[in-house]
């Protein structure tokens, strides 16, 4: 007898054993065709497991989260069989499922080609028509490695033969093809209906560089159709907006060889820049913060003693003088604790906070940098707050207060939460991770925050709240942070005199809002597309003449907006009005005023808002008053 406990928690008894298939059948004939896969006792199967003890299963299918998995998981092996019936000579090595598809790498004579790829899609597609079962198989290790060495097959043959001798070997069948994989897979190729291949790439074998580099090609698949088109109009859009491309279009910034991983920064890339460094520089003297600036090159010993030395000297820039080892800071934190340590503290100073625009620098390998969102050179909004133990829950509430309205000034309403708590590898007593533990996830509660807890994802000196912010694409960017930490104040000898006359160790917050500058303003480029709102917008407004007769009027309306504190230039060319409009509007400025005889004459502008709207003509003053509205609103839209 063979009890079974479904989610609702019901009970269904079977005389003898039956598999995760036959268990939908009982249930009905509907689940039976839409089942794709098991949960049996919390672990994911195939439909085919046979369940022999009592236990308590969860039919999977497609509106499940894990039924999209298990999709994406068999859509990477419908994709190497595909691959293997069009090159039979070439070679699978590992197909895993990644975020929103999957990818499988490939070792070929050639390189494969964009036809190679379409030709690929379509065989996937055949094979699906055909509908062929899925089946798993066990083989003892050795047989598996002698069966794929006999096909040719050294990737598969070299990953099994690292498998404990003792292990069964899990193997799917599909017609004629036959791969290595834990599972579970779809119960036959029928049910993969939508998908599609995406791009080529090159991957090293094993993650190596010395190894051969591989062929990877990427796909995705879905439960739904408009899921897929979903999605691939979200990459077309996130296309459209890319930092990279629209950093050259709208003159904001580049890159180049010289400085791999360093931004050049252009006239109005650096006045975007300026705009969140003054409005950063407001929040900390609104919000308590002194404003420090430490030394970019600090000398071996301190980093040593700071543990840096130990733990991430690969990712430091290095260079010596004189018989002395320096480091170029990879972070601005030991130089915080010099600025405290330089006076004598006393409880009454604190809680202290220090913020400081610090330039840092790491060795990123040259594969991993991506524009101006992962680079080597970059400029952290970093604060450090010095405080009690007692202090530390307020000053949690207070910072994710401000984390959120600065986030809202910028656009990001939707943010998430995430507590990351104690690693087994740590420092410091269990009574103090729980004291700050406590302190993080209280300080969320208090602030109507609902929060997600990452177990043993916290830095080994303490844990930390992360701070994930959602884009116009639902996106999402892990920028804030605030970490409590025990332990560098300590290793680098901060010290404070108690109410008691005692010496004791401050805490340390280590916290930023917007994290990298860099990758703050690519995040901000991509999500207003380069429509920069008013008050960031490097150039507010345009005033554009139709013909040479107004330049003289047009001078006095730009230089008038300028002495009001707005970013404003005049186009005075000999060019078609519809041409200068055009030009402007492709450059996403705000507002475009256009001046011709009847403007000047009236003494009015004729206002045309980013996007084509045409507000009509009003005075110089009403439009003043208009943008100063949106400034200081920190409207997004210049519509609203």
């Amino acid at each position: 007898m063979v009890t079974i406990t479904l989610p609702d928690g019901s009970q269904r008894k079977f005389d003898a054993p039956l598999t995760v298939a036959e268990l939908a059948a009982s249930i009905g004939a509907g689940l039976a065709k839409a089942a794709l896969a098991g949960r049996v006792d919390g672990q994911l199967v195939d439909t085919s497991h046979r369940i022999d003890t009592d236990a308590s299963v969860a039919i999977v299918t497609e509106r499940d989260p894990d039924g999209l998995e298990v999709i994406r998981h068999s859509s990477a092996h419908l994709l190497a069989y595909a691959v293997k019936e069009l090159f039979p000579d070439a070679q699978v090595t590992i197909g895993p499922v990644i975020e929103n598809g999957f990818y499988y790498d490939f070792s070929y004579h050639r390189p494969f080609t964009p036809e190679d790829l379409a030709a690929m899609e379509l065989r996937m597609a055949e094979i699906a028509r055909r509908d062929e079962p899925v089946t798993r198989e066990l083989w003892e290790r050795d047989d598996a490695v002698r069966y794929f060495e006999s096909i040719g097959e050294k990737y598969k043959a070299e990953l099994i033969a690292a498998i404990p001798a003792d292990q069964p070997i899990s193997l799917y069948r599909e017609g004629s093809f036959v791969d290595l994989c834990r599972g579970p897979h779809v119960p036959s190729t029928g049910r993969l209906k939508v998908f599609k291949l995406m791009k080529l790439a090159g991957a090293y074998w094993r993650g190596d560089s010395n190894n051969e580099m591989l062929q990877r090609v990427y796909g995705t698949a879905w439960t739904r159709k408009d899921d897929q088109d979903g999605y691939l109009h979200m990459l077309e859009e996130a296309e459209r907006r890319d930092h990279r491309r629209l950093g050259r279009e709208l003159d904001l910034f580049h890159l180049q060889d010289n400085a791999p991983g360093m931004v050049f920064w252009h006239p109005r890339g650096w006045v975007l820049w300026q705009q969140v460094e003054n409005y950063m520089r407001r929040v900390y003297q609104d919000n308590g913060y002194q404003e420090i600036r430490c030394p970019q090159i600090l000398d071996r010993t301190l980093w040593e003693k700071s543990g840096h030395w130990e733990n991430y000297k690969e990712h430091m820039f290095t260079t010596s003088s004189e018989n002395r080892d320096y480091a170029v800071k990879p972070m601005n934190c030991p130089g915080h604790v010099q600025v405290y340590n330089s006076a004598l503290r006393s409880y009454r100073d604190l809680p202290l906070r220090y913020g400081e625009f610090g330039a840092c620098h790491r060795n990123e390998p040259s594969g991993a940098l991506h524009g101006i969102m992962r680079i080597r050179a970059f400029v952290q909004d970093d604060g450090h707050i010095f405080c009690t133990e007692d202090q530390i829950l307020d000053e949690c509430i207070a910072y994710t207060a401000l984390l959120r309205k600065v986030y809202a000034d910028f656009g990001f309403d939707n943010i998430l939460y995430k507590v990351a708590t104690r690693p087994d590898k740590r420092v410091g007593s269990d009574e103090l991770w729980t004291k700050a533990e406590d302190a993080l996830m209280e300080s969320l509660r208090r602030s109507g925050c609902e929060f997600a807890v990452s177990p043993g994802e916290g830095a080994f000196y303490g844990p930390k709240i992360e701070y994930t912010l959602k884009d116009a694409l639902a996106r999402q960017w892990q920028c804030g942070t605030i970490q409590v930490d025990f332990t560098m104040p300590e290793r680098l000898g901060a010290e404070y005199v108690a109410e008691d006359n005692t010496r004791r160790h401050p805490v340390m917050l280590h916290r930023a809002i917007v994290g990298s500058m860099e990758r703050f303003l690519g995040i901000l480029i991509e999500n207003f597309a380069g429509a920069m709102p008013m008050w960031l917008a490097p150039v507010q407004a345009v005033v554009v003449t139709i013909s040479e007769g107004q330049d003289e009027y047009a001078r006095i309306v730009a230089q008038t907006l300028k002495k009001q504190g707005f970013r404003v230039q005049s186009d005075l060319r000999n060019e078609k009005i519809n041409y200068k409009i055009r030009e402007h509007s492709l450059q996403k400025i705000p507002y475009l005023l256009v001046v011709g005889d009847k403007e000047r004459e009236s003494g009015q502008v004729a206002v045309r808002a980013r996007g084509g709207a045409n507000l009509g003509p009003m005075s110089l003053e009403a439009f003043i008053e208009r943008i100063a509205d949106d400034v200081a609103q920190r409207r997004h839209n210049p519509l609203a």
